[in-house]
Formats: C-alpha cells, structure tokens, sequence
C-alpha cells in the first residue's frame, strides 16, 4: 500500500517549501521526506547520510525535523515518471511521506497538496499549475490573486492551525 503524501509546492525559491516541510516532520513522527532537484543530465536517488545530512542542505533540516528516512531525488523531468515511484517504494514502510518539489507534486498526485506563496504573492509561471491544484495556501504576506477558492487559507505564523487541519484531512483519508 502507497503511503499517504503530503506535496509541497511553491510560488518561487525562497517561498518556505522546507519551513513548512519541517514542521509537518516534526508533527507527524515516522513520517519520511524526498526532495526534488531537476538535474539536465543525470537521475540518482541519495539516502547517503554524509551526503543528507550537509550542513546548510534542506535534507538535513528534515532529518533534523524528525523524518524517519530521506531521500534526495535529483532527475531531469523527462525521467521523472519513472524515479518518483521508485523512490515511494524505497519509503513504503513509513506512515507518510512529504515531498517537496512543484514537479514532484506533477507526477505523484499527493493526498494533499500545499503550496507556499512568499511574501509578495508573485508567483511564477510555472508554479501556477501547482497552485491550481493545492488543497492549503500557506502564505506570508499576500495571498496569490490566482488562488483557488476551494482552497483553505493560512498565513505561514498560523502553524498550529495549518497542522490541525492537515491532520483532520488525513484522518478522513484513513
């Protein structure tokens, strides 16, 4: 059985994907975390932990967090259909699993789908997509003007709050 996923999205670099990311590993104990980088070249999946856990890497703030495991998945998007999957198997045995990534979301079709927004409420273009699927908008300043509105609203200090309601999601998903 696929574990349940949480994908986090985002508007740009520097939105709070990890921050987010983080706080839901230190609330959810046995849960597990994969981070996407789009490569042009090369597909490798790393659960190394002198390479996770590098000082300043957000692999290393999720296993700090509480992630049970972590896997760096680092993929051109053409290969990506076949590497995610993989890298779910490789967590089967976790509860859940976090992803963070705008791709990774693409292909993995989370049970719930988060997208941060920084401050400005600019998003771009490629992440407009991602916040057309999401299910929770952590923002920090404005909301997008694009967003949809089905989708619950938290400004990024409400972290009790966003947690709560993820948990009361997941648990009518049980």
């Amino acid at each position: 059985m696929r574990p349940r996923i949480i994908g986090i999205g985002g508007s740009s670099s520097g939105a709070g994907k990890t921050t987010i990311a983080c706080k839901i590993l230190e609330s959810f104990r046995g849960w597990g975390a994969i981070k996407y980088t789009k490569t042009s070249f090369y597909t490798s999946i790393t659960d190394d932990p002198g390479i996770l856990m590098k000082e300043g890497k957000d692999t290393r703030r999720f296993l700090d967090s509480g992630a049970g495991k972590v896997l760096w998945v680092q993929s051109p998007f053409s290969e990506l259909d076949e590497t995610l999957p993989l890298a779910v198997e490789m967590l089967s045995s976790l509860e859940g699993i976090v992803a963070e990534g705008n791709s990774a979301i693409e292909i993995l079709k989370p049970d719930i789908v988060i997208f941060a927004s920084g401050a400005d409420g600019k998003i771009k273009s490629s992440a407009k997509r991602i916040l057309q699927m999401s299910d929770i908008i952590i923002f920090g300043g404005k909301l997008p003007s694009e967003t949809p509105e089905g989708a619950r609203k938290f400004h990024r200090d409400d972290v009790e709050k966003y947690l709560r309601y993820i948990k009361t999601v997941l648990a009518g998903h049980s």
